[in-house]
């Protein structure tokens, strides 16, 4: 089979990287169609800046992937420059020799990975191999390279570099290391140059980086790595970089909270695409909280291009900064910032910015995680005796004497509002309307809690409780929860947008939507993302049962 065949070939059979299983949920294959989703934004913002210029027909551009799995990003990108080279250079052979050797660059993930990427690429697993469709390497790795990288280990156990822990990733040289080179350096550039040879300078790097890495410590953890990519990259000083990411890092978290702050503080983020379910980009993939993808122009300072994506309904589309003056995070729905503007602008002197006002922060009202000492596990007596605190936990209610617990003794006699730290759901599926958090339920005089829930107060009546009850839920105060919300977990940090209210009524969601002026639309927005939440049985004495609905 000759060059051609082979290229022609391809537009012919099924296209294999649309239906190979994903490695795990930290390193997903990309479609072909989302990474030509992202090959489509590279190319429009090049033209944008290049006077039209098509950037496929530049013989002169560099592409990397500094991450490669599949290979579908540099497959792509190949056969576009196939296409919009042959004026430039009509014989094809040489047309893709020049592509394959000057143009177009990865760096393998794993041993299995690089192979795949250059089987994508070269139609060989082998650069120099029989079948490859170039002639013009001498090694196995062509430019798609892999070499096996190891930790460097901390005298805490620690990799210097990515933070895995020794006791979970140093496992002997029969399986992968996970030391990915890319961010494995001290000094990228000229890791760059040992492994390509020379001054190399990138266009572009776009790609799909590894997500996290599995942690020792308190029952299963993952700590985020795809903030490294981004920053390394950076590093190298490309004229666009695009990197579909989680977009968890919108709220921070988890070691995300510099990265969060220098994402949002850019103004070189030309675009954002936000996918609110991350099943609309890799089916079958359980990936709670969305992901984003993201173009960054390094010659070009502005507004974003903000889209916000929801199954096959129209994107949301909205130019608008990144960050709103006063706010700590991104705010992820477009029409959530006219909404949050009318609940939480304070005018300070000349200036208007998205904060409360301390005396009105509901956040002050909730404890932090295991207040009262007791962990997830907590049983405590089946039934109780003499003055012991009733303790809501895990499954259920137990018992204990006051004198074990010395913390937090000022609440132990006060009504207060129990809600989980987690919120339910069903797997890691992201859909629409959810609410939100957990049911909360009342808790009355000499009741505490287990690490399972947080409490909210604490009041002096019950009526005061029940306010507040009534209060979390209304739609729009859950709606003010979500847009700090980075995942499951409802931390009081989630909270920040939330107002307090008078406790001595029960409050509506009508109550609400008057209060703060919002229109049909913004009141249409907020029922369409939030769930009602039924509070019927979750009065006094009875701990919520939930229903299993996404959260």
């Amino acid at each position: 089979m000759n060059i051609e065949e082979g290229f022609a070939l391809r537009g012919r059979n099924p296209d294999v990287l649309t239906c190979i299983a994903n490695l795990s949920n930290d390193e997903v294959f990309t479609p072909p169609e989302f990474a030509n989703r992202m090959l489509d934004t590279v190319a429009a913002a090049w033209a944008a800046d290049h006077d039209g210029a098509n950037i496929w027909a530049d013989q002169t551009v560099k592409f990397l992937d500094p991450f490669t799995k599949s290979g579908v990003f540099l497959r792509e990108i190949t056969k576009r420059l196939i296409a919009g080279l042959e004026s430039e250079i009509p014989d094809l052979q040489e047309r893709v020799d020049h592509i394959l050797t000057q143009q177009v660059f990865g760096i393998g993930t794993t041993q299995l990975t690089s192979l795949m990427a250059r089987r994508s690429v070269y139609c060989s697993k082998f650069a120099n191999g029989q079948h490859s469709v170039t002639r013009r390497f001498n090694s196995e790795t062509g430019n798609i390279w892999f070499e096996r990288t190891e930790h460097t280990w901390t005298a805490q156990d620690k990799c210097k570099y990515c933070g895995a822990s020794k006791a979970t990733l140093n496992r002997g040289e029969d399986r992968e290391s996970h030391a990915y080179a890319f961010i494995h350096t001290d000094n990228i550039k000229t890791r760059i140059a040992e492994l390509f040879g020379g001054d190399m300078q990138f266009d572009v790097i776009i790609g799909n980086p590894p997500y996290q890495l599995n942690t020792d410590g308190h029952g299963t953890q993952a700590r985020p790595i795809y903030h490294q990519f981004v920053e390394q990259a950076k590093n190298l000083d490309p004229r666009y970089l695009s990197m579909i990411i989680p977009s968890r890092w919108f709220s921070g978290g988890m070691g995300l909270d510099n990265f969060r702050e220098s994402m949002l503080s850019d103004n070189r983020i030309k675009s954002l695409d936000d996918f609110l379910s991350a099943s609309d980009v890799f089916p079958g993939v359980g990936l709670k909280g969305g992901v984003c993808y993201f173009l960054w122009d390094r010659d070009k300072s502005g507004p974003c291009r903000v889209a916000t994506h929801y199954k096959s309904e129209i994107p949301s589309v909205a130019t608008r900064p990144l960050l709103e003056d006063g706010a700590d995070i991104f705010i992820r729905f477009n029409e959530g910032v006219s909404i949050l503007k009318k609940v939480a602008l304070t005018e300070t002197g000349n200036s208007k910015t998205v904060e409360l006002p301390k005396h009105r922060r509901f956040m002050d009202l909730v404890s932090s995680i295991g207040s009262f000492g007791l962990g997830s596990t907590f049983r405590g007596k089946d039934r109780p005796s003499g003055d012991d605190l009733k303790v809501y936990r895990n499954g259920g209610i137990g018992y204990l004497p006051r004198s074990e617990i010395d913390k937090e003794q000022h609440v132990f006699d006060k009504w207060k509002v129990y809600i989980g730290r987690a919120a339910p759901g069903t797997g890691n599926k992201d859909t629409y309307p959810h609410r939100i958090i957990s049911t909360p339920f009342l808790g009355e005089p000499g009741s505490i809690s287990s690490w399972t829930y947080m409490y909210i107060g604490p009041f002096e009546t019950k009526d005061e409780a029940e306010s507040v009850l009534s209060y979390l839920s209304c739609r729009l105060t859950r709606f003010l929860i979500l847009l700090h919300k980075p995942s499951q977990d409802t931390t009081r940090k989630v909270y920040t947008f939330v107002p307090t209210q008078d406790w001595t009524k029960i409050w509506t969601d009508q109550d609400l939507y008057a209060k703060y002026d919002l229109s049909e639309d913004e009141i249409a927005f907020v029922e369409k993302i939030v769930r009602p939440m039924d509070l019927v049985g979750n009065l006094f004495g009875e701990v919520a049962v939930e229903d299993g609905d996404d959260a």
